[in-house]
């Protein structure tokens, strides 16, 4: 069935501060306003994960649910919620976090771990107004 989609969505609470260390005060604060904030600051993140592929005739699904369920929680959501992105998050060390960037490096952690289907977007939504989505490099 060429054109099915199956999205997995989660949420994770975590903070990050927008800061460009080859920029001066001056220009960060000008570039990223509030979101420079020496402390960070917070958002509640809603993370949608789409796969693509063929249904597999003996089960019926394109994949498991419970499948992607697992592997977004133990390679993403295990590792950024609660945290500050900038600092306690292995994968985005020497990344600015804005929502391009993150969407960017989990779609760098999740594309080999989607097995039996293929990566088709990553959307996240920062607030409820702004949300960027990745479909790789093309």
């Amino acid at each position: 069935m060429p054109g099915l989609y199956i999205t997995r969505r989660e949420i994770f609470s975590a903070s990050h501060r927008l800061w460009n260390p080859e920029l001066s005060e001056k220009q960060n604060i000008e570039m990223y306003d509030k979101c420079a904030n020496p402390n960070g600051h917070g958002h509640n993140f809603v993370l949608e994960v789409t796969v693509t592929g063929d249904v597999k005739k003996e089960s019926g699904y394109l994949m498991d649910f419970k499948k992607l369920k697992t592997i977004i929680r133990e390679e993403i959501i295990s590792k950024v919620d609660h945290k500050h992105l900038n600092s306690d998050v292995a994968f985005l060390k020497n990344v600015i976090p804005t929502a391009e960037n993150l969407v960017r490096a989990f779609w760098q952690v999740l594309e080999d771990k989607i097995n039996g289907a293929k990566l088709f977007s990553i959307r996240l939504r920062e607030t409820e107004n702004n949300t960027v989505e990745y479909r790789g490099e093309e």
